[in-house]
């Protein structure tokens, strides 16, 4: 039986990944600090601290390799009628609205699964902030274990 206290710490653990929203990388120093402090008072709280900081680093992972993706189709487009030598700027540059250009489906595509990542992602927070409010134990899915 968890008592109401660890419960309340690990929830706390959980939500403080929104505070990214008021702090650079408060989403890692959030759960890393309430984790850090409590780790050896409760197995349930040290358990919903490493969840909580593994997922973190498992989406700040799978934004980077999107982003990755992404850039060099980005960078190709635009580059691609650039002369090295005689440069002219934007001088050519036109949008086509009859002939949409591969990148906006690419670009839009990725678009398209980041915001669907990141309405998952605070879905998923939300979900283990409850559980461990329950005193129920979870596992974020497609999380890497870095924290073991």
């Amino acid at each position: 039986m968890v008592d109401n206290h660890h419960k309340n710490l690990a929830t706390f653990i959980h939500l403080s990944t929104f505070s990214r929203f008021i702090i650079p990388f408060g989403n890692f120093i959030g759960p890393v600090l309430l984790w850090a402090a409590n780790k050896d008072k409760s197995e349930f709280v040290d358990k919903h601290g490493k969840q909580a900081i593994n997922f973190q680093i498992s989406v700040l992972l799978y934004a980077i390799i999107i982003g990755t993706i992404s850039v060099p189709f980005f960078i190709f487009k635009f580059f691609r009628r650039l002369d090295v030598i005689d440069f002219h700027g934007f001088h050519d540059f036109h949008i086509s609205l009859g002939e949409p250009s591969p990148l906006l489906y690419i670009g839009g595509g990725l678009g398209a699964l980041a915001i669907i990542g990141f309405i998952v992602e605070l879905a998923l927070i939300v979900k283990a902030s409850l559980s461990a409010r329950d005193g129920l134990e979870y596992k974020y899915p497609l999380t890497i274990n870095f924290l073991k």
